[in-house]
């Protein structure tokens, strides 16, 4: 390992460098004998026995002179090189230049040296993709030492993956270079920087190609040395990589899955002889899945062994599900009267096992297993790691058992569808990491994920009652009215001609007239559709010819139709209008509400137009760029949903009186204050529920609308009233203090009704309040003005 002042070159390893000690020297003299007395009689021993080795004064040619003197070395580098953890950090001191180590740590010399002190063959070309960033380094060296540049350099290297010698496993180490013992020199007078390249260089700080017109690297000597630390950081990556397998992945229930866990949980532990196996329960089956399936498709069920439930009865695996936490069987061996079950694991050399139960909301989903064939060999293993990937096994078997029942739908039904401004800064934060990513080369960088954690959510909703059976009724009047005028023309063809066809026809007409004089079933328009255009309408142009009278039925029912569908539109036209018009109005003043309780404290709103508007809001401190959030706001929206709704009845009674169709709303709040994490879906383009205990909310969400009052049949929600669904008990005290206030600006009828709900499929124990709205309290007020009035 020699190491002179060497030719001029642009390359890292031709820089003129050399190793001195003289910075670490000068560190003693000047900073650390000053603060540390005692340390001035071990300081000027050393400084003595180097003025007498000239191998090592001034600039040492030969770094492998270094190993000769390990009695100065030593005691001299403790100031860098804590002597109580020189053992079992992992540290080097380096040539300032070409990065050859001179003086490393034993643990430093196991991991990445050989016996030669060269870097191990098998992480050259680790060493090799880092030499952009050696030449950025000694750039940043010049501008700050030289031109007085401010470089902010991003010193820590990047994660790099490092095979292990003994086990085989990779492990994932950190390295951070640090340059404060480096010195350089100018050889000649540095080149003198104009204003203007002094703007380049900030402009282009890390760009090489720009920095060599005006930096020449040979006009520099380097001398000194440079200190590189290095840290285990497998677990954090592991477990990151877990989190990405185990959310992102889609296809874990595969063989290539199930092996890449299997791998990273070796990795994870550094026991290359473990096992992974998960069971997943469902109804009275056990499914197990090990990485031994044969098969890449994705599917819990198709890739899994089944055992029935009643056959683990007394198994160790039922005795982790009691337990409800880790189970440790040193030897399965050892169990008296092993069950069947146990009794083939033996058979398969299962000895040693962890037991750890998966969890879904508080229910018990499965098992993950760990195993190995020697007995009494997973005792050291760190069970709180295992509990930090646990839950992520549980969120991904939960994600596994619903695709199976998607399947399981689509078996039996075979057979028998913008970001928000108050969250905009977030998603730029995001964007611009990503390209900082690609711009460093991380070409295969993807934009992170974006969740807000612990955020209260507040839904609402102001449906159309009887929707369907309005839609209906105008599709049969019109269905009606066309088959009807189309009936005009054929008998007035036949009092000229009286052809069969005619009468074939008028029969056919008249026999789905009243078949829809009942009501419209799904097939009826497109009977209709199907008997008009494609047989009885193309007959008209034979008709033209039979007298002025069938001329104006048929132009009477050609006027009648929509150009662009071919069919009559009027009464279908006028519920969606009057649909659209109520929608309209509701959405408007809804929009209109939120900006300005927005101007009061920013939060996240989305709104759907359907039937009627529901929306969706968000709001917490980590929505939040530069706010707080206090309890208070939470009430406050409270109140503000509540004062909204009462604006939505006002304004559907206005709007209702120039409706050509009229409807009514009905109008619901979901009251649920406590806190729940949130998603972007990048695939979906919408916020989701983060989390498996969050879900209940969504499900809540999804079945509200159609809630009945326990014991009478009765709909919750009626027109000319809002009703407010909760479940705390403290909820609903705080809603009703809402009401009373409202009722005294009169707002509300004083008509409250305190009422439980059925039961519904998972949704059980739901309350709720119900009140008449006064539609005659003088409207046009907004919601602000209502608080502060």
């Amino acid at each position: 390992m020699k190491n002179s002042i060497t030719s001029p070159s642009s390359r890292v390893d031709s820089i003129r460098s050399a190793v001195s000690l003289d910075p670490l020297l000068d560190f003693w003299e000047k900073k650390l004998v000053p603060k540390y007395t005692h340390m001035a009689s071990i300081f000027s021993e050393l400084k003595n026995k180097i003025s007498q080795i000239p191998e090592i004064r001034g600039h040492v040619k030969d770094i492998e002179v270094f190993m000769k003197y390990h009695d100065i070395m030593i005691p001299l580098m403790s100031a860098i090189f804590p002597p109580a953890s020189f053992h079992t950090d992992i540290m080097g001191a380096f040539t300032p230049c070409t990065f050859e180590p001179f003086f490393v740590t034993p643990e430093f010399q196991r991991l990445f040296l050989g016996n030669n002190n060269f870097i191990k063959p098998d992480l050259k070309e680790i060493v090799e993709a880092e030499k952009s960033k050696k030449m950025a380094s000694i750039y940043s060296l010049v501008l700050e030492q030289i031109y007085d540049f401010n470089c902010q350099r991003f010193d820590t290297m990047n994660i790099k993956k490092i095979p292990g010698e003994k086990t085989g496993l990779d492990r994932y180490y950190s390295f951070t270079p640090d340059f404060q013992f480096v010195r350089i020199q100018a050889l000649d007078s540095p080149k003198k920087l104009s204003e203007d390249d002094r703007v380049m260089i900030s402009n282009h700080i890390n760009d090489i190609d720009v920095l060599k017109r005006y930096i020449d690297l040979n006009n520099f000597e380097f001398t000194g040395f440079t200190i590189v630390r290095a840290m285990d950081v497998t677990e954090p990556e592991v477990i990151s990589a877990f989190k990405k397998d185990l959310i992102e992945q889609p296809a874990i229930f595969s063989s290539d899955g199930m092996g890449l866990l299997e791998s990273r949980l070796q990795v994870l532990f550094r026991r290359p002889d473990i096992t992974l196996g998960i069971g997943a329960l469902h109804e009275d089956q056990v499914m197990i899945l090990k990485s031994d399936c044969h098969s890449n498709i994705n599917c819990l069920f198709a890739n899994s062994h089944h055992i029935r439930l009643k056959d683990l009865k007394g198994s160790v695996w039922l005795q982790a599900v009691e337990k409800g936490s880790v189970l440790y069987v040193p030897d399965l061996a050892g169990k008296s009267d092993p069950v069947p079950a146990e009794q083939q694991a033996l058979a398969a050399g299962i000895r040693s096992m962890l037991l750890s139960p998966l969890y879904y909301q508080g229910e018990i989903i499965g098992l993950m297993e760990i195993f190995t064939g020697t007995p009494n060999n997973l005792g050291s293993i760190n069970t709180m790691l295992l509990e930090q990937v646990t839950p992520l096994f549980s969120l991904a078997l939960k994600r596994g058992q619903d695709e199976m029942q998607k399947q399981v739908q689509s078996i039996i039904k075979e057979k028998c569808t913008a970001v928000h401004s108050s969250v905009e800064w977030r998603f730029k934060k995001a964007a611009v990491a990503h390209m900082e990513r690609l711009h460093n080369g991380k070409h295969n960088s993807e934009m992170e994920p974006i969740i807000f954690k612990d955020v209260v959510p507040f839904y609402g909703q102001s449906d159309i009652r009887g929707s369907s059976p309005a839609r209906n009724k105008g599709i049969q009047q019109d269905l009606t009215q066309q088959l009807t005028l189309a009936l005009d023309v054929l008998e007035a063809g036949s009092k000229q001609r009286p052809w069969p066809l005619l009468r074939e026809f008028k029969y056919r007409i008249e026999t789905l007239m009243q078949n829809i004089s009942s009501g419209i079933s799904s097939g009826d328009e497109n009977a209709v559709f199907s008997l008009l255009n494609h047989e009885v309408v193309p007959f008209f142009a034979d008709l033209t010819g039979l007298g002025s009278e069938v001329e104006k039925k048929i132009k009477t029912y050609s006027a009648a139709l929509d150009p662009s569908t071919g069919m009559l539109y009027n009464k279908r036209k006028e519920y969606e209008n009057s649909v659209s018009s109520l929608n309209k109005a509701l959405s408007s003043y809804i929009e209109q509400e939120d900006g300005l309780i927005q101007q009061t404290f920013p939060h996240y709103f989305e709104k759907r137009r359907t039937d009627g508007i529901d929306y969706m809001m968000y709001i917490g401190a980590s929505m939040m760029e530069h706010q707080k959030l206090a309890g208070f706001h939470i009430k406050d929206l409270t109140l503000w949903q509540l004062m909204l709704s009462c604006g939505l009845a006002r304004h559907t009674e206005q709007v209702k009186q120039e409706l050509k169709i009229p409807l009514d709303i009905c109008h619901l709040i979901l009251i649920n204050h406590t806190p729940l994490s949130i998603r972007f879906r990048f695939d979906e383009k919408r916020f989701d529920v983060d989390g498996a205990y969050d879900v209940r909310h969504e499900i809540i969400k999804s079945r509200i609308d159609k809630a009945l009052i326990k014991g009478s049949g009765e709909r919750l929600t009626q027109p000319g009233k809002i009703a407010v669904a909760y479940s705390n008990p403290s909820e609903g005290k705080e809603i009703q203090q809402h009401i009373d206030f409202l009722m005294s600006l009169g707002k509300f009828h004083d008509d409250l009704e305190f009422l439980n709900l059925d039961d519904m499929p998972d949704v059980r124990g739901l309350k709720a309040l119900r009140v008449g709205v006064n539609l005659k309290s003088v409207a046009g007020d907004n919601i602000i003005k209502m608080k502060t009035g």
